[in-house]
């Protein structure tokens, strides 16, 4: 083996600067050019070796046809692409628009091409004539929106080929653009329960001796910070006393949704649940808090702004349990002051409850189950609220109700 490889070394020398230049050539063939040029060699060897000029004339004739259509991919195409989609952040059904602006920026015409501009799982294709130096077309498309999540637009990729499809060359001349698509939302009052309205934050249980919320007084200890001694009480028990704080912290909302399909009775059923979140999101950012959200492989802690509706948008079914989500959510999000659990019907309430329990003891926690099936009610099974909807209209009755 090796003395072969030192045979045929010279031989890869020498052919080296003629597979340079022929290679990018042969990346422009088709599967079809591939099969003619194949059969072309084959007839080729098997004319000359056998005699017969039959064979020679087809091998010559498929040597014309290559170099023929080999003619119209001479040239280089100058182009200049503007993908413009507007708005980039919808919410489901609504409309958006995109606009496709071909510049031709060679000094020679540009012979006709087709570009071609993937949008999510299809796209469109735009044929374009003969265009002259500096001349512009603008083509006008509309992105559907029908489903919730993210929609690459792009990139813009221009193809140049021949008559019988020996040929073709794609040239990409844009980014990719990403529609998000939000999930239908509905206004929601300011929450309450285990989010207080203020700006130092949520007082917990927890005993610190420096914070904002006071607490009580207590003896003085050795260590003690001497700025923290009330004076005033001091001289009254005739001993130094000090001032004692609960820890305060920030509101923070963080919520999971389980990301199974089997989870629920229905897609429909899971796209209502991540709308209850995102319209929790919503209003927790309405009302200054920080907020987090985890659902399968997708989670952001303190999202902020468009970004909270972004996250929505990414979600989609994965096999990832409650609880292991759940416990990556507080992960990223351990100052969580308040977590709230959404699933569907077929998700024990054990689950719900060993999933809440990833978060701390200090935690207000609820579940909101999601069953089309079902009235809405609630219901409180041990130290966990239980919240029954079937509509995303039923979560703002039922979330005053629940937790208001």
């Amino acid at each position: 083996m090796r003395r072969l490889t030192a045979l045929l070394e010279p031989v890869r020398r020498r052919l080296a600067p003629a597979v340079r230049i022929l290679t990018p050539a042969l990346r422009t063939l088709t599967p079809a050019g591939r099969g003619v040029l194949l059969l072309t060699v084959v007839v080729w060897v098997l004319g000359w070796r056998l005699g017969w000029d039959e064979m020679l004339l087809v091998a010559a004739t498929g040597l014309v046809l290559l170099a023929g259509c080999a003619l119209f991919m001479a040239g280089r195409t100058q182009l200049e692409v503007s993908l413009d989609v507007e708005p980039p952040r919808v919410t489901v059904g609504e409309a958006v628009a995109g606009s496709l602006a071909v510049t031709n920026r060679a000094r020679t015409p540009a012979l006709p091409f087709v570009l071609e501009l993937p949008v999510g799982e299809g796209g469109v294709a735009f044929s374009y004539p003969l265009m002259g130096p500096g001349s512009t077309q603008e083509e006008i498309f509309v992105v559907p929106t029908e489903k919730r999540g993210v929609i690459d637009v792009g990139p813009a990729t221009s193809v140049r080929g021949d008559p019988v499809g020996l040929f073709r060359r794609d040239l990409a001349w844009s980014e990719v653009t990403e529609i998000f698509v939000h999930p239908r939302i509905v206004p929601l009052e300011p929450l309450g329960t285990g989010l207080m309205r203020d700006l130092e934050g949520v007082t917990s249980a927890n005993v610190s001796m420096s914070d904002l919320a006071f607490h009580a007084l207590r003896e003085y200890s050795p260590g003690d910070d001497l700025r923290h001694v009330h004076w005033r009480s001091s001289a009254r028990h005739g001993k130094l006393l000090v001032r004692q704080f609960l820890d305060t912290r920030r509101s923070h909302l963080t919520i999971v949704v389980d990301s199974r399909a089997a989870s629920y009775r229905s897609d429909e059923d899971y796209e209502t649940a991540i709308s209850v979140a995102g319209s929790l999101l919503v209003r927790a950012l309405l009302d200054e808090y920080d907020a987090s959200f985890a659902s399968g492989r997708h989670a952001a802690s303190k999202v902020l702004g468009k970004a909270v509706l972004d996250v929505c948008a990414r979600a989609e079914t994965s096999p990832e349990s409650l609880v292991s989500v759940a416990r990556e959510a507080n992960r990223i999000a351990p100052e969580t002051s308040f977590a709230v659990l959404v699933s569907g019907p077929h998700t024990d309430f054990l689950e719900l409850q060993r999933s809440a329990g990833q978060f701390g003891i200090d935690v207000a926690k609820i579940a909101v189950r999601v069953d089309h099936e079902l009235t809405p009610a609630l219901r409180t099974a041990g130290d966990l609220p239980l919240l029954t909807l079937g509509r995303l209209e039923e979560l703002p009755p039922l979330l005053h109700w629940g937790i208001g």
